[in-house]
């Protein structure tokens, strides 16, 4: 059955207006009157809903009962990656999504290629929220990332240090990192929170780890293999998460 997201309360009976992105999704998908999907809003569970009208550009429905089904992550697991270029960060936000990663922070490093700021950056990060809203949509979560702002690392390096906020990791190449799963044995008893903090391409500057670092990061590694800044970040939310 086809999902929407619909961040506004839904009430059992009421009859719905769908915001402009789900009703136009219904309506390429040729949905008609009497056509059954699942609404969910963010918060737990998600509900049946009927198709009761069809305009030119709105979508009426009724809202159906309540499911109090939930698929998202045990641990809270937040994410901090210097943006990788082109459209590698709209694929690392889906899959990251699809994961089940509570929250993304883009961030500029010293190394990124991707710079943004001002109204490109607004523009950016509302983009990316629309590919989070998609992933969900197509996975079951019913959580959608919150997807911050874009900011240096220097700037949110600050809000970190004494945030208590959980367990700090640190992707790094740099002797003597913690080997990934050993990171993740140690998480693993803990229901706290996780920030993960990964670079972009060609990883973070030496400066930028010694800041992380003194900020309580423990520096954790993928082993030998080279990867890419989106394969690195997801490997890692994959062992944390999945």
């Amino acid at each position: 059955m086809p999902r929407f997201y619909c961040p506004t309360p839904l009430v059992p009976g009421e009859l719905r207006e769908l915001p402009a992105s789900a009703a136009r999704h219904v309506q390429v998908l040729r949905l008609q009157p009497g056509g059954q999907i699942t609404l969910f809003n963010g918060e737990p569970g998600e509900f049946d809903a009927t198709v009761t009208r069809m305009g030119r550009s709105e979508v009426q429905v009724q809202v159906g009962t309540h499911h109090p089904v939930e698929r998202e992550a045990a641990r809270a697991v937040h994410l901090a990656v210097g943006m990788p270029a082109n459209e590698r960060m709209d694929w690392l936000v889906e899959k990251a999504t699809e994961l089940g990663v509570a929250s993304i922070q883009p961030l500029m490093t010293e190394r990124s290629v991707l710079r943004l700021s001002g109204e490109r950056a607004g523009k950016k990060v509302a983009h990316w929220h629309s590919v989070a809203v998609a992933a969900c949509e197509q996975c079951g979560g019913n959580r959608v990332p919150l997807i911050h702002e874009v900011t240096s690392l220097a700037a949110w390096i600050k809000t970190q240090s004494g945030a208590g906020t959980g367990q700090a990791l640190l992707l790094s190449l740099r002797p003597p990192a913690q080997g990934l799963r050993d990171a993740v044995s140690a998480a693993a008893g803990s229901a706290g929170a996780v920030t993960l903090l990964s670079g972009p391409e060609g990883g973070l500057s030496p400066a930028e780890e010694d800041l992380a670092l003194a900020c309580g990061f423990a520096p954790i590694t993928l082993g030998p293999r080279v990867l890419r800044a989106e394969t690195a970040a997801l490997a890692a939310l994959a062992a944390l998460l999945v």
